[in-house]
């Protein structure tokens, strides 16, 4: 792939049709598919069992993921990880990425520390061929939305995470997106829940981790 589609908001050119993850981690390290990767460090793109019964799909890197090119490194990914095993679900038999694979922040304060910003739909828009990649792939049993834009990313812009949380779906069903050409024939469930990050930002951690540790094991429970 030559030549710079940034403006063009579509990560679809530099998709290498039927390729497995390691080739497609590879290609995406290039991806150019929208302005993002001009002030990101790098590619940050999914990792993990590619045979996982589940993937769980954030919204973007952050901070520390960025720099260390690997998903969910961070402080939200140790609540997670946590979360997950208090679930059921064996971090190690999972397949985790973002819907956006580059960090989106604006730098603040003396220190120029870098302050997530969410990614706009269009960026969410432009990156769903990676993610339809890893699906196809993958082909899971369970996908777990982690916070807003997974999961609209995945179930459309009305979605709202206050409304659909904890509450099986059939996927790919009538969502819309790439995503029965990904998945094909295979069938499985989408569970919503909150992003592990809103645990950091609440004023009662606790009662914010139950509930996603309740959300998580109502998913565990799909896989019996």
């Amino acid at each position: 792939m030559t030549g710079d589609t940034a403006d063009a908001y579509d990560a679809s050119p530099y998709v290498p049709a039927g390729a497995d993850l390691r080739t497609l981690a590879g290609a995406a390290a290039c991806c150019r598919g929208c302005p993002l990767y001009r002030a990101a460090t790098q590619t940050v793109f999914g990792e993990g069992d590619a045979h996982a019964h589940v993937m769980l799909v954030g919204e973007q890197p952050g901070d520390q993921e960025d720099r260390q090119g690997r998903p969910f490194v961070g402080p939200a990914g140790r609540v997670l990880e946590r979360a997950l095993t208090e679930a059921g679900i064996g971090p190690g038999r999972t397949y985790i990425t973002n819907a956006v694979k580059h960090f989106k922040f604006t730098v603040t304060g003396a220190g120029k520390r870098r302050i997530h910003k969410p990614p706009s739909l269009r960026e969410v828009s432009a990156c769903k061929p990676w993610l339809a990649a890893e699906m196809r792939v993958v082909r899971p049993r369970l996908i777990v939305a982690l916070g807003a834009t997974a999961g609209r990313a995945l179930l459309g812009p009305s979605f709202r995470v206050s409304e659909r949380r904890g509450v099986p779906v059939p996927f790919p069903g009538d969502a819309p997106g790439p995503w029965r050409q990904a998945m094909g024939d295979a069938e499985a469930y989408l569970v919503a829940t909150i992003h592990p990050s809103a645990v950091l930002r609440a004023e009662d951690r606790d009662a914010m981790y139950a509930g996603l540790l309740s959300d998580l094991r109502s998913a565990a429970g799909l896989l019996t």
